[in-house]
């Protein structure tokens, strides 16, 4: 086995490319051999260009190289110089007499000495993760269906709210110290509308879009199918005096049919007047798009964006605050739909960044829930670290050069 003092930096990216961060490989590229990999230390990922690629300071990495240095029995000095490796041709030129020596430096009886047989096996294919986008379609298909169920429930559920007149609405602090404000509700959706096209242009320029398209899909999906349940087992009154409800059908199918292939051709939006039923209260759609959008921007963007992180931060929580300004949802609904956001997202991720927790086990409470099989059969085949690589759809090489970072995948956003 070549000893790693004498690796190539061809060897060192092939090794990087093995263990799954070939997000190094542009920062390595032809300078760095097995000695300079083995003297690497904390304080350069500190300065450029390993600070603008590892989200984790290098711990992984670092990491990977003290497994290295033990595999080959190497220690490294203050100074960066390797030594301490047994040199396996001195002990040939010994003469038989010196068994002793040898037992000593071998560890090993009667002379006998450690030899390494080297079997050659053939290097599996691995297919790059975006090419499964039959995996994303399946997803687009199961967020679809949520997206649908939840328009069929909003007019099921429309059916049982209670006349305003009858049930006023119920005691909200919020009401208590913001008057409405009429116009709220509209920039509320105007801000919802911003982020899905930043988010929709920022996933289509990454290189594995696949793999987060159906992270996506999945979560919003899963998100829309909670919201179903929770506003068909309470129905609350409506927010707010000022709501004006469509008529009820009572039982008029095909006036439902149509109410409902208006609100989908609106998108759902109170701005494009597609939304006229009251009733989908607990928990906020709108809440959970500003917040999901902004998380996936923030998480799958160079981290050195502080200033895109902050704008997007604030169209979300300027868009939360203004739902609650108009009065158009109660403040738990604003609560309970931040809170399933946000652990969603972050328990997903958890389980995609670490393989353990896509095994199936008694220590793995985590695989308790639901979705775990169709969890792992979205992920199955996602190793480790997925490189984040921006490029254009068409060639443009200063563009592509902008956007062609790569960025770590290894932490998880906890503010919103």
């Amino acid at each position: 086995m070549k000893e790693v003092v004498e690796w190539s930096s061809k060897d060192v990216l092939d090794w990087l490319t093995e263990h799954g961060m070939q997000e190094y490989t542009d920062a390595f590229q032809n300078r760095l051999d097995g000695t300079g990999l083995l003297k690497l230390s904390k304080e350069d990922f500190y300065r450029p260009p390993l600070s603008l690629v590892a989200s984790d300071n290098g711990q992984q990495l670092l990491e990977k190289i003290e497994t290295l240095k033990m595999e080959h029995h190497i220690e490294v000095h203050k100074n960066g110089h390797a030594n301490g490796h047994l040199n396996m041709s001195s002990l040939n030129a010994d003469s038989a007499n010196d068994v002793h020596n040898k037992t000593k430096r071998t560890g090993l009886a009667n002379g006998y000495r450690k030899e390494m047989v080297q079997f050659s096996m053939p290097e599996q294919e691995c297919l790059p993760p975006s090419l499964e986008w039959w995996k994303t379609g399946v997803a687009f298909l199961y967020a679809l269906s949520c997206f649908l169920l939840t328009t069929v429930m909003i007019s099921v559920v429309h059916e049982r709210v209670p006349p305003k007149e009858e049930q006023p609405p119920l005691p909200d602090k919020f009401f208590d110290y913001f008057d409405r404000v009429e116009w709220a509700f509209s920039i509320c959706e105007i801000n919802g509308m911003i982020l899905v096209g930043l988010w929709l242009v920022q996933w289509v320029l990454m290189e594995y879009k696949s793999i987060v398209g159906r992270r996506f899909f999945f979560i919003v999906g899963t998100l829309y199918l909670y919201r179903c349940i929770t506003m068909y087992v309470t129905t609350l009154p409506v927010p707010g005096m000022h709501f004006n409800c469509s008529p009820k059908l009572f039982g008029d199918v095909e006036a439902q049919f149509r109410r409902i292939m208006k609100m989908i051709a609106g998108g759902g939006l109170s701005i494009t007047g597609a939304h006229t039923m009251c009733g989908d209260y607990l928990y906020s759609g709108h809440t959970v798009m500003l917040t999901l959008t902004y998380l996936f921007i923030k998480e799958y963007s160079p981290k050195d964006w502080w200033w895109y992180h902050w704008c997007c931060w604030v169209l979300s929580i300027v868009g939360v605050f203004c739902i609650l300004l108009a009065h158009d949802h109660y403040t738990v609904d604003v609560v309970v739909a931040y809170y399933i956001t946000t652990r969603l997202f972050w328990w997903y991720h958890t389980m995609a960044t670490q393989q353990v927790l896509k095994e199936a086990s008694k220590t793995n409470f985590l695989s308790q829930v639901w979705w775990y099989k169709f969890f792992r059969f979205l992920e199955s085949n996602v190793q480790g670290i997925v490189p984040l690589t921006y490029h254009l759809p068409f060639s443009w090489p200063s563009f592509s050069q902008f956007f062609g970072k790569k960025i770590k995948y290894s932490r998880l956003v906890t503010d919103t």
